[in-house]
């Protein structure tokens, strides 16, 4: 049976929402936020572990200053594998600076490659620009995944008339940079631990098991407080019904205070070596005194651990576990 203690954590030091993604080539792919927000890179190994010290490539950077979209602040990509094209999703903004409701100004866009391999080289990748929703808004953490031979759309974004920083939506697909159906609100930022100094729900991520559809997602503001919620579908629901969705009130991974594992979140899904074992990803910080705005703290690391399933068939993510610098 996989432990805990057979990974290496923190897997990847600096590298916050964290994607692992196995492939069919047998190779776990890793892409994350650079600390300097500069670029997107991938790394690949056979094994977790080997994640740890497999050479990054850099396969795509962001435009040059004052260029306009994607030249600031590239957040959270995500690496998807679909019909057989390789999609990358990430958050980028043309300022550093906050709008005049105090946020960032990040929109959300989608690179291809039609490469078998992702990591041949920057000039494999395309850009498809901006996906594009309703709201003209800050958005970001989008994921996508397959239900019903459709392909769904998951990210985060602000509502104006909603209070906080932003809300989870989904959407049908036409393709995998362009949206179909209309968004339908999932979830917004109303319990007490989803509220703590900011309103903000968003990294959503996705798991089927069991019959059903799990949709994690992270709360509050990026210090100890962040933590992970969920919702829950039947897989043969209408996902675009938002009353099909059930949230817990209760967060379901937080912050570990005995062993300083603080602000656990922007999660992601693997298997293990096993392909049976199911591993949750997830980045942590291991103090809480951060100078300055926590953006800019590049401590947050990359930590992997497995996960148990509860007798109801939901998942039991237990709590984050210590560093041992295997």
């Amino acid at each position: 049976m996989v432990q805990a203690q057979d990974y290496i954590n923190p897997l990847i030091v600096q590298r916050a929402d964290p994607y692992i993604y196995k492939h069919t080539d047998g190779y776990y792919y890793f892409t994350a936020s650079v600390p300097a927000y500069n670029l997107i890179e991938i790394r690949r190994a056979k094994t977790l572990n080997g994640l740890a010290n497999a050479a990054p490539r850099t396969i795509w950077r962001k435009h040059p200053d004052g260029s306009g979209a994607m030249s600031q602040l590239i957040w959270a990509p995500e690496l998807h594998y679909i019909d057989g094209k390789w999609f990358i999703y990430f958050a980028a903004s043309h300022t550093k600076e906050f709008d005049h409701n105090g946020m960032f100004q990040h929109r959300m866009y989608c690179i291809e490659c039609d490469n078998p391999d992702p990591m041949r080289d920057e000039s494999d990748w395309i850009e498809h620009g901006r996906v594009e929703t309703p709201m003209d808004t800050f958005a970001l953490d989008a994921t996508v995944f397959e239900a019903q031979d459709k392909l769904y759309y998951v990210w985060a974004q602000k509502d104006p008339a909603i209070k906080g920083n932003s809300n989870i939506y989904i959407a049908e697909m036409e393709n995998p940079w362009t949206l179909k159906s209309k968004p339908v609100m999932l979830t917004k930022p109303e319990y007490d631990w989803e509220t703590k100094i900011f309103w903000v729900n968003e990294g959503p991520a996705v798991l089927h098991r069991n019959g059903r559809f799990f949709l994690t997602y992270s709360a509050s503001a990026t210090d100890e407080n962040y933590a992970m919620g969920m919702l829950s579908v039947p897989e043969d629901a209408d996902l675009l019904d938002a009353s099909n969705w059930t949230k817990s009130k209760t967060p379901v991974f937080q912050s570990n205070m005995p062993i300083h594992q603080f602000g656990p979140g922007h999660n992601s899904f693997t298997v293990a070596e096993d392909d049976k074992t199911d591993i949750l990803v997830y980045h942590c910080r291991n103090y809480t005194d951060i100078k300055g705005d926590p953006l800019y703290d590049p401590n947050r690391h990359t930590m992997v651990q497995p996960f148990t399933w509860n007798d109801d068939g939901t998942p039991n993510f237990g709590k984050p576990v210590p560093y041992n610098y295997k």
